[in-house]
């Protein structure tokens, strides 16, 4: 079975060593993403709009892997503050709102204080 790296391109994957996806036969396993623009290396400042960027840069890694968000079987959201994860419903509603993955919220710290949100999916290419 094939084995594909993805990237975005962002300049952690090369410093920290891993793949924004990899595709193994049907399935993706998509890294935790964080809301960094990776075209400007940027970050928003509020939780919403990290989210939403998370998702917009999962997307992009499941397009060059032959899928879509409708393809995610399961989500992992972790959060430094889990009481800011009620800000992102909203969002996640807006992506995830007919597809409705298996999922899970974690509160941890993460690499960066500027970032208030990592999301990971897991996605199962369906034979459409």
């Amino acid at each position: 079975m094939k084995r594909t790296l993805i990237s975005s391109g962002s300049s952690f994957e090369q410093e920290i060593g891993y793949s924004r996806a990899v595709v193994q036969g049907d399935w993706i396993f998509v890294s935790g993403t964080t809301g960094f623009d990776y075209s400007t290396m940027t970050i928003a400042d509020g939780v919403q709009a990290q989210t939403e960027q998370c998702l917009k840069n999962i997307e992009a890694a499941l397009l060059q892997a032959g899928s879509s968000l409708d393809d995610v079987v399961r989500v992992t959201y972790v959060l430094p503050d889990g009481e800011e994860f009620p800000e992102c419903w909203p969002v996640l509603r807006k992506y995830f709102g007919e597809v409705r993955p298996a999922a899970m919220m974690i509160s941890a710290n993460l690499l960066d204080p500027r970032m208030r949100i990592e999301i990971e999916v897991t996605a199962l290419k369906q034979n459409k």
